[in-house]
């Protein structure tokens, strides 16, 4: 069976989770970034050393890049494409020449990710993040007042959010305002409303069509370089996996991944499978998902959403919820024929224990104890399944 890595993020020096406590948790590989170089500029071989070297001394691997990002222009096809696709292409060999072989990346326009709920409490008093589609909406109409929001609420949807919207004061509507627009994980932008209006401004005129034609050109440019220094290529699915924001999303459903693969047909390009993202869908069969794409999945997120019938749905323990674990697994170590070792990790852990002392000090999404948790239960299982093939 294919040996899946057992990994864990680590945002950087600033991470409240230090190297060390990484290591205790009995990870063995991390997945981090360069967080601190503006997006679209080239990293330079000399910080990469330094964050690898930094990493090992700590007795761990860097064997995942989470992530290099995609430049909004490259996402928008405009700007100077050629000075972006050379400096992506220069982080990429920078990156093998040190060793590093695997590297996510996303293309989600203007938000990463979107949840409505960062400390959403749970019956047992740990705390989760949650999406729930009438906050989403009172967002979108009340706060953002985005031009043609109300086409893409439900009248039922939009009527409860405007009464939602009406008990919060002034205080409870900028933390939530702010819960929304300020989660890119590693990166504090600060951004305002405006900031979020003028960055939606362009995508007038994008639609999925336009913006598979730009992740087209992108993997044009990047993979037969990425393929000539040994760099895998594994795009992130969208989170949550439908349009938001009247942006498009092109990378929610095993259709969107068979397009995406065929758009260059090589094995650098691949997937980054993330059962959390796709599995916030109900239409989209996981287990059928990781068999008939393992060999193109270069890296694993494992971690659950439970899905409610109104739409909602929040982050489960890793082995409950609304995905069964262990199907996903057994189904990619069956049909997986390449011997490569896959990183995983596991991703946005629920907040518990003394972690519920220390909110201020977590990264959302990204507790220790949480995560440690659902990485003790994912080796437990991956020890049952090796132990039953």
């Amino acid at each position: 069976m294919t040996v899946l890595e057992q990994g864990f993020r680590w945002f950087g020096s600033d991470d409240p989770v230090p190297l060390s406590f990484i290591r205790q948790t009995g990870a063995s590989v991390v997945f981090t970034s360069l967080h601190q170089i503006p997006y679209g500029d080239a990293w330079p071989r000399e910080a990469i050393r330094e964050r690898r070297e930094h990493i090992e001394q700590a007795g761990l691997r860097w064997t995942a890049v989470e992530s290099v990002p995609v430049h909004e222009d490259i996402k928008t096809g405009r700007g100077d494409l050629k000075r972006l696709f050379a400096n992506y292409n220069s982080s990429l060999e920078n990156l093998a020449a040190e060793g590093i072989r695997t590297v996510v990346y996303n293309f989600m326009p203007v938000l990463d990710w979107v949840r409505t709920d960062m400390s959403w409490v749970l019956p047992d008093g740990s705390r989760s993040m949650r999406y729930d589609p009438v906050h989403f909406a009172a967002f979108d109409l009340h706060a953002l007042q985005r031009p043609s929001a109300e086409d893409d609420h439900p009248a039922e949807v939009r009527e409860k959010a405007a009464r939602w919207w009406a008990g919060l004061d002034a205080p409870a509507r900028e933390r939530f305002i702010r819960s929304i627009i300020d989660v890119f994980p590693g990166v504090k932008w600060n951004l305002s409303l405006d900031d979020i209006r003028a960055m939606l401004a362009r995508y007038d005129g994008i639609g999925a069509r336009e913006l598979r034609e730009n992740l087209s050109r992108f993997l044009e440019a990047i993979v037969p370089v990425a393929e000539s220094c040994g760099i895998k290529l594994a795009i992130h699915p969208d989170d949550p996996p439908f349009p938001v924001l009247g942006l498009p999303r092109i990378v929610s459903t095993g259709d969107d991944a068979d397009a995406i693969l065929a758009m260059v047909d090589r094995p650098s390009n691949g997937l980054c499978f993330c059962t959390g993202s796709f599995g916030a869908r109900a239409d989209n069969d996981l287990p059928a998902m990781a068999g008939r794409f393992a060999d193109r999945i270069h890296a694993l997120h494992l971690r659950n959403t439970q899905l409610k019938p109104d739409g909602s749905f929040h982050e489960a323990s890793h082995l409950s919820g609304s995905t069964d674990m262990a199907a996903v697994i057994r189904a990619f170590l069956a049909a997986r024929s390449s011997g490569d070792p896959a990183p995983f990790r596991p991703d946005h852990g629920l907040v518990i224990m003394d972690d519920l002392a220390k909110p201020e000090g977590i990264t959302p999404g990204y507790p220790c104890i949480g995560r440690m948790k659902g990485l003790a239960e994912i080796r437990g299982l991956l020890l049952g399944l090796h132990a039953s093939a």
